[in-house]
């Protein structure tokens, strides 16, 4: 089984995330934060396979918490999700630990098999 913790700043988004991967039978979604902050104390608490986590979050965006994340050697593969899709962010996040990025306007299927390839 999959654990996931799923980290976005929209309770909408957040929801829609966690039902999505729930449906998976291979996936289990263990937390979920709102906050960048959230997501590194959750992270470091149940200690999920994959953080599938928004770039733009309050407190800390989701490049510091994947960085956070790395410096406290956590085991988990940080998969960023977000709308943008500059170039400088994507090698910011990758720099920072992150294993991949999804665009938000991915295909769910596209999601769960980011998440899925991430745990690999």
């Amino acid at each position: 089984m999959i654990t996931v913790l799923v980290a976005d700043d929209h309770p909408v988004v957040r929801d829609a995330l966690t039902r999505l991967l729930e449906a998976a039978d291979d996936i289990t979604v263990v937390a979920a934060a709102g906050t960048g902050q959230q997501a590194v104390e959750a992270a470091l608490e149940h200690s999920p396979d994959v953080v599938l986590m928004d770039v733009e979050m309050p407190d800390m965006n989701g490049i510091a918490a994947a960085q956070a994340l790395q410096e406290a050697e956590s085991p988990a593969h940080v998969v960023m999700l977000t709308t943008f899709s500059d170039r400088e962010r994507i090698f910011a996040a990758l720099d920072a630990g992150a294993l991949g990025y999804l665009l938000k306007d991915a295909d769910p299927d596209e999601i769960v098999r980011g998440v899925r390839a991430a745990a690999r």
